[in-house]
């Protein structure tokens, strides 16, 4: 019996909580665009209260757009949820309403050099680490490989050129099909940085307007209104990005480009062979951008211990091999990483070669802390150019002007 309680008392301490504990009930603010994600993140909270019996974990979601609209409103009204989720991209402006998490990670010896060191670095803000990174990874191609091998069409390879992707695009486009899906910002942007554009200048401010990105938005266009290698981006406040996953999806279009975390959505949803390869090289070469997120706590949370608990085991060895095998994440955590490309990826034609090429090439994806203004500008105005109701230049004339009042 003493050694059954000495036990006991063991596990307890391990745990780092005793087992007359209060109970506490945390909230969890996430986007979703999916039920399978839905399932994924559900049971991402679930292994918080199975380390934790005394903490549970409310999981509360939104889409990707409405998230980043709701989360002012939330900090304004003091009803801010007590874990954070946060993307890279939008570290700028939304860090602020997290804590730091530098003394706690130094007080508990926090293994953070576990993790990709560019997505630390993107969830970071002024030096200060506000959030532990879960996934990351590159922009690449997703491609329909039945489409290629019916058309007879060469599979992208890595090292693949702009006339490649060309001469792909059109031999895909015929019968009702396309040969891409475009989509608004983050596609376009990995297009104008392989071509050599800056998207923002010197000292890091918004520079859309420049001659280099007049240039690539205006070919990126030409995929619909010239080329018509792609159909016309939809003005019906829909993400754009999400429009472009339900046209390859349903194999309306036979390329399209998204990050290594939609594997999930996409083998859910397709019932043809996937294939993945790095962006075309053009000007600049095979340049993509790579981004990721995580989960910090709220400055209003009442539970900040509890919160600080829970977001190491959400962003722990068993939720990021859990993650990376069900093809949401590309595990922020090096080691874990392997579970995407033996599990979650391993149907998927090319990913091993592709995803590490890309990761050769890939920059930050460093924005503005109005980024998310950026991007809802670009929703709205972009139809316009790809409809030829608009020129490409006027647009990001606009973009930049409304951006920056």
């Amino acid at each position: 019996m003493k050694r059954i309680l000495g036990t006991l008392c063991l596990v307890a301490l391990l745990c780092g909580r005793t087992a007359a504990a209060e109970q506490v009930h945390l909230t969890w603010f996430m986007w979703s665009g999916t039920e399978p994600e839905v399932v994924a993140w559900k049971h991402v909270a679930e292994l918080v209260t199975r380390r934790y019996p005394d903490i549970t974990v409310e999981f509360q979601t939104t889409s990707f757009p409405d998230y980043w609209t709701k989360l002012p409103t939330l900090a304004a009204t003091h009803r801010l949820p007590d874990i954070v989720s946060l993307q890279s991209l939008r570290s700028p402006g939304f860090a602020d309403l997290m804590v730091s998490l530098d003394e706690r990670i130094k007080a508990d010896k926090f293994d953070i050099d576990a993790f990709d060191p560019s997505i630390v670095k993107g969830l970071s803000r002024n030096g200060k680490q506000f959030a532990l990174p879960y996934d990351f990874g590159p922009w690449v191609i997703y491609y329909n490989r039945d489409m290629f091998e019916k058309a007879g069409v060469p599979l992208p390879q890595p090292g693949w050129t702009e006339a490649d992707f060309m001469r792909d695009a059109k031999a895909l486009t015929k019968e009702g099909t396309f040969g891409l899906a475009v989509s608004e910002p983050d596609a376009f942007m990995v297009f104008a940085r392989s071509k050599g554009a800056h998207y923002l200048d010197a000292k890091g401010q918004l520079d859309l307007n420049n001659a280099g990105m007049k240039n690539a938005f205006a070919q990126y266009v030409a995929l619909v209104s010239k080329d018509k290698v792609a159909p016309v981006l939809p003005a019906s406040g829909v993400q754009s990005s999400s429009v472009a996953n339900g046209r390859f999806t349903s194999g309306n279009a036979a390329m399209y480009v998204d990050g290594p975390w939609q594997v999930l959505n996409i083998r859910k949803k397709v019932n043809f062979a996937v294939g993945m390869a790095p962006v075309p090289v053009r000007e600049a070469g095979s340049i993509t951008l790579s981004a990721g997120s995580g989960f910090g706590i709220s400055t209003t949370s009442a539970h900040k211990d509890e919160a600080w608990m829970a977001i190491q085991v959400m962003t722990g060895p068993e939720a990021e091999q859990y993650l990376a095998e069900a093809g949401r994440a590309f595990a922020a955590r090096k080691d874990f990483q392997k579970y995407w490309y033996d599990v979650a990826a391993a149907g998927v034609v090319g990913a091993r070669e592709a995803l590490p090429a890309a990761l050769k090439t890939a920059e930050p994806y460093v924005t503005t802390p109005n980024w998310a203004v950026v991007a809802s500008l670009f929703e709205q105005y972009a139809p316009l150019a790809f409809g030829g109701t608009e020129e490409p230049g006027k647009v990001l004339d606009t973009i930049q002007s409304l951006a920056n009042q």
